[in-house]
Formats: structure tokens, sequence, C-alpha cells
């Protein structure tokens, strides 16, 4: 899950929550950041929430044509 605290962190750009995790070890911290801005360029929303399991949920919202 992503901590409620950092919810909103997770979407800037180079952020990684894992502190052990290296650039060698996975990516750069971009992805998400990326994700919203395309949906926000598009009119949509991207979100994250927590789940009863203790998982993130994330929501994609995009307006029909």
């Amino acid at each position: 899950g992503v901590p409620e605290a950092d919810r909103e962190r997770v979407f800037e750009r180079f952020v990684r929550l894992d502190a052990a995790r290296s650039r060698d070890d996975g990516g750069a911290g971009l992805g998400l950041a990326i994700a919203r801005d395309v949906a926000e360029r598009h009119g949509g929303t991207l979100t994250v929430r927590g789940t009863p399991e203790g998982g993130a949920l994330f929501e994609l919202r995009l307006p029909s044509v």
C-alpha cells in the first residue's frame, strides 16, 4: 500500500518511497508522475487510496468521448 501521508507524493517526479530501492534495482520514480500528467492532459484524473486489505487502489478516470 501507500501510506496516507505519501499518497500525493507518489505522483511527484523522482519520488520513490522505498529507501532500499536504488536506481539500479528499480525505476527512476517517473512513472506515476507521467501517468497523472497524461490523465490530466486528457481531461481526467489519476488518484490513489487505501484498501481494507492494506494495499493501494489507483483509479484512472477519463471522460467519455
